[in-house]
């Protein structure tokens, strides 16, 4: 392989960016290709939610070396909203990077010259060929000596279909459907107004705490808050258990305003059927209840795009659609404690030499995706690319505990937990619906 070949990062986000710090520090050259017009433009999407993690967590170390040449001031402690971690930090890191960085370039196909899927015969001597799509040009090829996807998973959200798939109706109701944390700055669209949320993740937390705020000031605003699950327990997070306090306060909120009557919690609620009402819409449930509300927010998690991946070698858990080396750690039908370990190369790799996927997308369908996690993956997978094996397997990493216990109740049961202790396998299996992907 000819090392004059850039290493090729897709997506110029948190992880992406980070990876190509760490890239320039052993001196190895570098291509990002940016779907977006800016750095990070899928965070400048939810730019208005702030972060559970503390500025200390955001901050990749490589990233902060290579700003601190240009004087850089690192930010103080606080939790910054996703725009600020933009202005403050991923926005001057991209700077750094220079042209580096291409903007408008989406990745629409990864390979390897001359080798389809099939062939065996020198494949991994050979190159990849990246396929770019550029905004507003005609497409082109890069050949690249190692790929790192960190493309993320902001763009395949979930539908509200209980089942995985759109609901009947979901595709002609999108108007009255948002699959983002809206911008609760403009009330107007919310205030006086019904509005239900679907989904238990952190995200459908930010934006029941959102609603519930309106609803105290306003009485004529109206939440309700629908879950796939029978019971509410593990929705609310593991509260003072977290080892990340401001993400363990979200749960502890939420819960107060449901006590407190703000929003209305409906359980065991499963989408079958959306319909357009024409000044709202209506949502069926399987079991046959409806809930009428002047618009719905899907918040239900994410999901990767492997589509633009179909000619190489992946070995993906069949269940998440992650690496299968990490995805029992972070599978929620299996995981029974509030811990995750850091992951790193050897964990990430697939059949395919050079090729690894970081990020949020490399937990496939999981949930709760730090960035800490994120920094540590392309810490050790640059030093895996550049050679040298003892950084890449070391860990440099513990990732704080969620204080939830998953995989230890089942999905039907309204009541306590029917399986083993925290940390402790239940005895039968279970099948617990992941929740939306954390912010940070």
């Amino acid at each position: 392989m000819d090392d004059a070949l850039p290493v090729v990062v897709i997506g110029a986000g948190p992880q992406g960016l980070a990876a190509a710090a760490h890239l320039i520090e052993r001196g190895m050259p570098v291509v990002v290709l940016e779907a977006g017009a800016t750095p990070a433009a899928a965070v400048a999407e939810w730019g208005h939610v702030r972060l559970f993690s503390d500025w200390s967590e955001l901050v990749d170390a490589a990233s902060a070396r290579l700003l601190d040449a240009t004087g850089w001031t690192p930010p103080p402690s606080g939790y910054p909203t996703g725009a600020q971690w933009i202005g403050r930090y991923l926005a001057p890191l991209a700077d750094a990077l220079g042209d580096r960085v291409r903007y408008g370039a989406r990745v629409v196909g990864v390979s390897r010259s001359g080798r389809d899927r099939l062939v065996d015969a020198g494949r991994g001597d050979q190159p990849f060929t990246v396929h770019v799509r550029p905004t507003g040009g005609d497409d082109y090829r890069l050949a690249a000596r190692a790929v790192i996807d960190a493309s993320g998973t902001w763009e395949t959200p979930n539908p509200a279909g209980a089942d995985g798939l759109p609901a009947l109706g979901e595709r002609a109701a999108a108007d009255r459907l948002s699959y983002r944390i809206p911008d609760f700055r403009d009330r107007s669209g919310f205030e006086g107004r019904h509005t239900v949320v679907v989904g238990s993740g952190h995200s459908a937390l930010t934006a029941v705490l959102a609603l519930a705020r309106m609803a105290r000031r306003d009485p004529s605003t109206t939440v309700t808050w629908a879950l796939r699950r029978a019971s509410a327990r593990k929705a609310f997070g593991g509260g003072e258990a977290d080892e990340l306090p401001a993400r363990g306060a979200l749960g502890i909120r939420a819960k107060e305003f449901v006590d407190a009557g703000l929003v209305s919690l409906v359980t065991g609620f499963r989408v079958e059927r959306v319909t357009d009402a024409g000044d709202g819409v209506v949502l069926v449930a399987e079991d046959g209840r409806h809930l009428a509300a002047d618009r719905a927010v899907v918040l239900t998690g994410f999901r990767p795009d492997l589509s633009f991946l179909s000619e190489l070698r992946l070995e993906l858990d069949s269940t998440l659609q992650a690496p299968v080396r990490i995805a029992a750690e972070v599978d929620p039908n299996v995981h029974s404690c509030g811990s995750v370990a850091a992951t790193g190369a050897a964990d990430l790799a697939h059949p395919e030499p050079g090729f690894f996927i970081v990020g949020a997308k490399s937990y496939g369908r999981a949930p709760t995706f730090l960035a800490l996690t994120g920094y540590e993956q392309v810490r050790s997978v640059v030093a895996d690319v550049a050679g040298d094996h003892e950084a890449a397997r070391r860990v440099e990493l513990v990732l704080p505990d969620t204080g939830v216990c998953g995989g230890a109740g089942l999905f039907d049961a309204s009541g306590a937990s029917r399986g083993g202790a925290c940390c402790a396998p239940p005895p039968h299996p279970v099948s617990i619906i992941p929740t939306a992907p954390a912010l940070s």
